[in-house]
């Protein structure tokens, strides 16, 4: 089958979205909305606290008022960049939208990975499969009480 792109401007369009890319959508958004809160707490990939920041680097951040650990928001554009870029019937793809992020991400990718699920991560997307299969199984036993959806 094929896929769907989904661009965002000014807000999300969703064009040509069968019933099944428009669930995907919802499951790949919670997982990316995970992924961002685990990121912005300051957190690993196992839930632990992130790879301390370099001394100079954590410096800078605070005398900005930032705080100094490693939670990816000196200016807030890669997480806002952040979202789910793609979307087909078995899979929902995020990434970045500009290339300044890309590369930014490829390189902190590099100092510890952050684009990837972590145990609560994983269980936020099963929780959110699991309510999204639950919708569509009044659905599906009453198509077939009524005849329908016979392949």
């Amino acid at each position: 089958m094929g896929s769907v792109r989904v661009w965002q401007k000014k807000h999300i369009r969703l064009d040509r979205l069968n019933f099944r890319q428009n669930q995907m959508f919802k499951i790949g958004t919670v997982g990316v909305a995970a992924v961002k809160n685990r990121l912005s707490a300051g957190l690993g990939t196992n839930d632990s606290p992130a790879k301390p920041l370099t001394k100079r680097y954590a410096i800078q951040k605070s005398k900005l008022g930032l705080s100094n650990r490693r939670n990816l928001s000196f200016t807030g554009n890669m997480l806002r960049n952040l979202a789910v870029r793609t979307v087909s019937e078995r899979k929902a793809s995020a990434g970045l939208s500009t290339r300044k992020d890309r590369i930014k991400a490829w390189a902190n990718q590099k100092i510890e990975p952050w684009l990837v699920f972590s145990a609560k991560n994983r269980g936020a997307v099963l929780e959110a499969a699991r309510r999204v299969f639950a919708e569509n199984t009044r659905r599906l036993v009453l198509e077939r009480f009524l005849g329908g959806g016979r392949r």
